[in-house]
């Protein structure tokens, strides 16, 4: 299949993944942004039981283990060997495997674990971490013996009527119901070991500057670091190009230095260097450890010059307007749930959303595998990172929401292909927004936090209504008759009265006290378009805003929309709803295994339909 890009020239579509570009880009590091070459996937089968009493504190007080598991995919999957959608708030897992070999200290690494862990290594208990989203990492150097062999445990505790925890689409009902999809209860992505010296490099930021035509580098150690006496060099290059390579003097276990690029001068070179999805340049950066005359570690990252800011009424691309063209992704696969099948499953999502006009996603009500980041990055893809909704408000709840956002920050904040983040979704976790000064009170405390702790990318305080500090004022409405939103939005419209108005759910757009002031104006949700005959299965159960039962009709009706919210003016982008089927959900542009519904070309056709913003990729 063959489509036409932004510059006209003909593209081909891959169907599968190229095993040469992976090669040369990547090994399949579960950690893009941090990689050794010295690591080993604890992937595979693990022994598993449920403990839905709660009776075992510790490995043996299992009966039995009653099952086997393939991780990293969660019991309720069918790829797990398992697919038990029922309740049960605690699992155990456990595995042995041969001890590597080698010096230093060993690592073991959880991708996520939903929702509480409990791990012991060779039945020494070793840590806990709280958080269903979010990575954590262990030294487990000194339960090692010397059998030769190693045995891993671990307690997951994940209770599935809890609300007050950040959940995002796990259903609380035994069945999932309108919007709410099955549970992930346990571990869901990759469990990992890597070998590191007794100093090492604990974690790397990199924060682009085009302006100053330099990359911010931090960058903390870990382990047994020396008091003195310890440097780090740089290296950043593209392809042959070396850009920089420096070193610096490390006091007190970190570092945080300006890293200043040669400036090429006219804005044709610099161009060159920038990344946009249109050309995604990376630079590659290699990083090294050293005490006096000895090699401590040595990394492989990469990052990228691309800035992104609010300029009044526009969102703003390495320092030119752009205008966003996302598509809403929930990010589950019908028999591997929010686990992606493969890499190549997460390249080839990377892809086809970039094949249908679309220049980013939305990533809603999920924190994504870093993998998928990773070719964002590569491919050229805008990511909007959404924090997972809990549906009470309580101070635990805030507790817990507080601290892992935090950690989902910290961990992708480099990523160049995230553009905004966006802790709150149409109120939830705050029901009562407008008439509690506590409720709104958090959504501020949560806007300021992401700002303090990444004061580069906009912010997106609460995503759809009841907005209180924003960047940028996102509107959700299914409408489903383009001439009302083309009539609702018209450029003739005075702002403060749309900001009167009630939107769907019957929410206002904005609090009061919090009038808008001037922000990009953004349709983040709309569309929702069900494709669902009446003759297929379970169709009493389809679910979207509005029903067609033919293909012809959706086509001419996603066209109809994909227009007229092309050539509305406030808009400084959209998010349409969705990119694919999800369980009951039937709004998607593809089904869940990935084939359009209708071609690609009419697809990609209808999304970059209408007059739009130009999209330069100049600074």
């Amino acid at each position: 299949m063959r489509l036409l890009d932004l510059k006209n020239r003909e593209v081909e579509l891959p169907s599968k993944l190229d095993s040469d570009f992976l090669e040369s880009k990547a090994t399949i590091h579960p950690r893009p942004l941090l990689q050794r070459s010295h690591w080993q996937s604890l992937n595979g089968l693990w022994k598993f039981a449920f403990d839905d009493e709660g009776k075992c504190v510790q490995s043996s007080d299992l009966s039995q283990w009653s099952h086997h598991i393939e991780v990293p995919f969660a019991p309720e999957s069918t790829k797990s060997g398992i697919g038990d959608l029922g309740f049960h708030p605690n699992c155990w897992y456990e595995r042995e495997f041969e001890t590597p070999t080698g010096g230093g200290r060993l690592l073991l690494h959880f991708g996520a674990v939903d929702y509480r862990a409990r791990v012991w290594v060779n039945d020494q208990y070793i840590a806990e971490h709280e958080g269903g989203h979010t990575s954590f990492s262990l030294d487990i150097t000194h339960a090692l013996n010397d059998s030769g062999t190693t045995k891993v445990t671990v307690w997951a505790q994940d209770d599935p009527h809890d609300l007050a925890k950040p959940r995002g689409k796990q259903d609380w009902q035994l069945k999932p119901h309108s919007i709410w999809y099955p549970r992930t209860t346990g571990i869901w992505q990759t469990v990992w070991l890597e070998h590191v010296g007794a100093s090492y490099l604990g974690h790397l930021r990199w924060i682009p500057d085009c302006e100053r035509w330099e990359i911010g580098f931090e960058a903390g150690l870990a382990g047994n670091v020396p008091a003195s006496g310890v440097q780090i060099k740089v290296k950043l290059s593209v392809d042959d190009l070396v850009l920089a390579s420096d070193t610096y003097e490390v006091f007190n276990g970190e570092i945080s230095r300006r890293i200043a690029l040669g400036d090429p001068g006219i804005d044709d070179c610099r161009n060159e260097l920038l990344w946009s999805p249109e050309k995604p340049t990376l630079i590659d950066a290699e990083i090294q450890l050293w005490y006096q005359d000895q090699l401590l570690d040595e990394v492989q990252s990469y990052t990228a010059m691309r800035t992104v800011s609010i300029q009044r009424d526009r969102f703003m691309l390495n320092g030119r307007p752009y205008y966003l063209r996302l598509v809403l992704d929930q990010g589950y696969w019908p028999d591997t749930l929010m686990t992606p099948p493969s890499d190549e499953a997460l390249r080839r999502d990377v892809e086809l959303v970039k094949a249908m006009g679309f220049n980013g996603v939305r990533k809603h009500q999920k924190i994504e595998d870093p993998r998928f980041l990773y070719w964002a990055d590569v491919l050229g893809l805008l990511v909007w990172e959404e924090m997972p909704s809990a549906y009470r408000f309580t101070p635990k709840a805030v507790e817990r929401m507080t601290r892992e956002w935090t950690e989902v920050i910290k961990r992708d904040v480099s990523h160049p292909c995230i553009v905004a983040w966006v802790p709150f979704n149409e109120s939830w976790g705050v029901p009562n927004l407008v008439e509690t000064a506590a409720h709104r009170n958090y959504v501020l405390a949560m806007y300021h936090l992401t700002k303090t702790l990444d004061p580069t990318r906009p912010v997106i305080g609460n995503d759809g209504w009841e907005s209180t500090n924003t960047d940028i004022l996102a509107i959700h409405d299914y409408e489903t008759k383009p001439e009302r939103l083309a009539h609702r939005y018209r450029h003739d419209i005075k702002i403060s009265d749309l900001f009167e108005r009630s939107r769907p759910g019957g929410r206002i757009l904005t609090l009061d006290n919090y009038p808008h002031q001037g922000q990009p104006v953004m349709l983040t949700e709309f569309g929702g378009i069900a494709y669902a005959p009446l003759d297929t299965p379970d169709a009493d159960k389809a679910w979207g805003y509005e029903r067609c039962f033919n293909i012809s009709e959706l086509e001419m009706k996603y066209a109809a929309l994909l227009e007229t919210v092309n050539d509305i003016e406030l808009f400084s982008g959209f998010c349409y709803t969705q990119f694919t089927d999800t369980f009951q959900e039937a709004n998607g542009l593809l089904y869940g295994d990935r084939t359009p519904k209708f071609p690609f070309e009419a697809i990609r056709a209808a999304t970059l339909s209408g007059q739009g913003l130009c999209t330069p990729t100049s600074c």
